[in-house]
């Protein structure tokens, strides 16, 4: 039996820690990591959080697996690590896969950098 996008999607909001975009500035003031998982182009086109470590998706195994030679130091497991998209739904996913590298303290911020803009926090654009 197949699943749709939309089905996988809802089944790692289920699986995962989903916070508020308030929640998600509460947790980077204590330290946590946040990851902005779009691609370079989307960034350039809808701004970032400043701060962010950006990790497009199809890196993210590589980048966050100790055992890859693509392995980037900042992907501590023990680390609480704070995942976003653009509206959620990859994030989700993403978290999940974190999870079963071994990082049990992921979450990720439901609605993505959409949420953020619309809590009024603060985006970077290129110059």
């Amino acid at each position: 039996m197949t699943k749709s996008a939309a089905e996988m999607v809802a089944d790692a909001r289920a699986k995962v820690e989903c916070l508020s975009a308030g929640q998600t500035v509460d947790e980077l003031k204590d330290g946590a990591m946040l990851v902005d998982i779009r691609e370079a182009s989307e960034r350039r086109e809808n701004g970032f959080v400043e701060g962010a470590i950006e990790a497009p998706r199809g890196m993210l195994e590589f980048w966050a697996d100790p055992t890859s030679a693509y392995h980037r130091e900042e992907f501590d497991p023990q680390r609480r690590i704070i995942l976003h998209c653009a509206s959620g739904g990859r994030s989700a996913l993403a978290a999940v896969t974190l999870n079963e590298l071994g990082f049990a303290n992921v979450a990720h911020l439901e609605g993505g950098i959409k949420a953020w803009k619309e809590a009024g926090l603060p985006v970077q654009m290129d110059s």
